[in-house]
């Protein structure tokens, strides 16, 4: 189906169908594991223990006592998440279905996972240069469908400027009081100037980067001499894609991009799903979950399995 229908009401019904049901049986409702580290109050403290998370040592006591303490917490039952979702054209791209599908499938599913627990969702929309929409958080399935229409009646933009996502990350900041789950939708195709503000928010949040991409985005295949076009400016130029140099070139670019945004993600300490157009949907947030649980076990001290690695 395509994510620009005018029926909310029919995609929620779809992704219930096709997708909810199914992470319900297979999530066993252990939704905690998957979204951990919000909504905490301090209610203790004790000494470190061999496989305690090293998150929550407590320094300054660690420093006066001469030995490591760390924080232990109640949990609150409610969760107040937020969808900082990117909609700017370069989104618009995909080679099978379309990266901005992608975001409003994964959107649609968790805000549903969520709100059937109880909880409360939020969002913030950015078109690229500016953010427009802010949707306050509140619980129910009608909010979802207010989420929903509000993300499916955006028209794709033929171009605007180049996208900066520091400005949806200084948003977030000044909307998102108490601490929440942060979901950063985008395909971090932006201006520089983002990772400062992302390092920022997951200080005060459990904030969880999803980047959506697209294969062709990252290798091209031989299909001769082809128009690529700017999804942000417009600006077309003609390439030979049947030229090897040419395709190792624009290999070693993307290469070089994943490792400089792998490696932000990394020092703001923000998990990542990365999910590809050419991804199933429920694969993905299991393997992903999957990384979660192994993390919050591990704190960080056993090596990641192979299975793991592709959702790092």
């Amino acid at each position: 189906m395509s994510t620009t229908t005018r029926d909310p009401e029919r995609l929620l019904r779809r992704l219930e169908w096709t997708v909810i049901h199914r992470l319900d049986g297979l999530l066993q409702g252990d939704y905690r594991s998957l979204f951990r580290g919000f909504g905490l109050d301090l209610a203790d403290l004790r000494e470190y223990q061999y496989q305690d998370d090293v998150r929550h040592i407590d320094w300054n006591v660690t420093a006066r006592q001469q030995t490591p303490y760390v924080r232990e917490y109640h949990e609150d039952r409610e969760i107040t998440a937020w969808f900082l979702v990117d909609l700017s054209p370069s989104v618009d791209f995909g080679s099978q279905v379309s990266k901005r599908r992608i975001a409003i499938d994964f959107v649609t599913v968790m805000a549903r996972l969520l709100t059937r627990q109880g909880n409360r969702v939020g969002a913030i929309l950015h078109d690229g240069a500016r953010t427009d929409t802010l949707i306050p958080a509140r619980g129910g399935r009608p909010h979802v469908l207010r989420l929903l229409h509000q993300l499916t009646r955006r028209p794709a933009l033929p171009s605007a400027p180049e996208t900066e996502l520091g400005k949806l990350l200084r948003a977030a900041i000044n909307a998102t009081q108490r601490r929440s789950l942060i979901f950063l939708v985008s395909d971090f195709i932006t201006r520089p100037g983002w990772s400062g503000p992302l390092a920022h928010l997951a200080r005060r949040h459990d904030l969880i980067s999803v980047r959506i991409t697209d294969p062709l985005e990252i290798e091209l295949p031989d299909l001769g001499i082809v128009l690529i076009e700017d999804a942000e400016s417009g600006e077309q130029l003609m390439v030979d894609t049947h030229d090897p140099g040419f395709r190792r070139r624009f290999r070693a670019q993307a290469e070089e991009r994943e490792a400089e945004l792998r490696a932000a993600f990394q020092e703001a300490g923000a998990d990542v799903l990365e999910l590809s157009t050419a991804d199933n949907l429920v694969d993905a947030i299991l393997r992903f979950a999957d990384l979660r649980n192994w993390r919050s076990r591990s704190a960080g001290h056993a090596r990641l399995p192979a299975h793991l690695e592709s959702a790092r």
